[in-house]
């Protein structure tokens, strides 16, 4: 414990550069466990083994977009499937799950985004295994809503709580606030997933929603691209054409009896999808879905796990070992000034060592206090750095989480962040070695001569 003290009142002597060696240290290791915590962060959001669905179906595009959208609620989904598609789905005999998806909208309050579906899609696993907890009931109404647990908490929302949507999400500038209001009945347990993020609503509410429904002689017009034809007769359209007209009149300003009006259900040809997830028979028909998507279907067949893999091993990995080798040339570079450092105060520090010696110290002890400071610079360094790196991750998790969509603890940690300090002790241990045997080998006759 002497030697020790002796080691830090020498740094002390030189704190400018003792200081400055530390802190090249800790920014290293800063970089290091921030690096660390957001790939911890990002494996564990994008880990799931079984999303309780086999593939993700949506609209001809990017296939991670589609993913990354329907599932982890990142970005905005990219064009629109007819609700013929998934009707066709229900009665696939090779599909045995097929659960409608449809997006685009947030909450008024905090923006979170909005998903209509069915009750069936609680009734799947949400991943590897594990299965939804409802606080209340599942949809009853139209005009039900179940919410995750981070909306409830955020929001302050329980059950018999109101909320409206925003058309488009709050950063588009042509969106406005529906004047629908849905009421909460169902509270999500916690699933660590961007459910947790999420408000449902039941699906046929949804389309209820003024603006939802596409115009019918647009729709019957996509039907037609996507199918090459459409399932309605001239008299089935006539029928829709004057519904429609009568909903417009009644949704008129001014019209009579507009505040009190009630929604008609929506025809399905004026239904247009988000995605549809789905589980098939065995795998062996999943794989035969995706390969016949492949070859002009209009729609897209995807499988979740395999997109997601593909993006860790792709990019997020060689991103990870791009930080960490970075990261790893901050360190050996403080690494570098500490030696520096402590070698080039030694022929400052010859006649105070020389001095220790004639008053008895040790070369062992000589050698063991060189060794101490490069320990108290690297440790301290280190410690510094973890200290600094979570509590910038602390500071920065809300924004991560709002800006990336990630779900993320303010105290992420990582136990690999564990080597980080026996790594440190093993450089301090090769940066010492040599100062200190240069004081081991101090001649004291000729250094008190001189």
């Amino acid at each position: 414990m002497r030697l020790v003290t002796i080691a830090t009142k020498s740094l002390r002597q030189r704190a400018l550069a003792s200081s400055l060696t530390a802190f090249s240290v800790a920014l290293g290791v800063m970089l290091m466990v921030i690096v660390l915590v957001l790939h911890g962060v990002l494996e564990r959001n994008f880990r799931q083994n079984n999303f309780g669905y086999d593939m993700i179906v949506g609209p001809k595009g990017s296939d991670l977009q589609l993913v990354l959208s329907t599932v982890y609620r990142i970005g905005n989904p990219e064009g629109l499937l007819p609700y013929r598609v998934y009707r066709e789905m229900q009665n696939d005999p090779r599909i045995t799950e097929a659960v409608p998806i449809a997006m685009g909208d947030v909450t008024e309050e905090g923006g979170f985004k909005i998903i209509g579906t069915t009750s069936r899609y609680f009734e799947l696993e949400y991943a590897d295994g594990r299965e939804f907890y409802i606080l209340g009931k599942a949809f009853g109404t139209d005009f039900d809503a179940i919410i995750g647990a981070d909306v409830a908490r955020d929001n302050r929302w329980g059950l018999g709580s109101k909320l409206k949507l925003v058309h488009g999400g709050l950063e588009n500038k042509d969106g406005h606030t529906h004047d629908e209001e849905f009421t909460v009945v169902g509270i999500l347990k916690r699933t660590g997933t961007a459910n947790d993020k999420t408000v449902f609503v039941n699906l046929e509410g949804f389309f209820a929603i003024g603006g939802h429904d596409t115009p019918l002689d647009e729709a019957i017009g996509r039907e037609i691209e996507f199918f090459g034809n459409t399932t309605l007769t001239e008299r089935e359209i006539e029928r829709l054409r004057a519904e429609e007209l009568e909903e417009a009149k009644a949704h008129a300003p001014g019209a009579e009896g507009h505040a009190h009006h009630h929604h008609h259900a929506t025809p399905d040809v004026k239904k247009f999808l988000t995605a549809v997830f789905i589980k098939t028979r065995n795998q062996a028909v999943a794989y035969m879905l995706g390969e016949s998507s492949r070859r002009g279907s209009k729609a897209m067949y995807v499988n979740p796990q395999r997109t997601i893999q593909a993006l860790m091993i792709n990019f997020v990995g060689k991103f990870r070992t791009l930080l960490f080798v970075l990261t790893g040339l901050i360190i050996i570079v403080s690494g570098v000034g500490i030696f520096v450092s402590i070698y080039n105060s030694m022929s400052d520090r010859k006649k105070e060592i020389a001095i220790m010696r004639a008053l008895g110290a040790r070369r062992s002890t000589v050698f063991t206090i060189i060794l101490a400071e490069s320990f108290l610079l690297c440790v301290g360094g280190g410690a510094l750095g973890l200290f600094l790196g979570h509590g910038l991750l602390f500071v920065a998790a809300p924004t991560i989480e709002m800006q990336s969509g990630l779900l993320m603890s303010r105290w992420a940690f990582e136990t690999v962040e564990l080597v980080i300090f026996p790594v440190l002790m093993g450089l301090a241990g090769l940066i010492g070695l040599l100062p200190a045997l240069t004081a081991y080998r101090t001649d004291v006759a000729r250094t008190l001569a001189s």
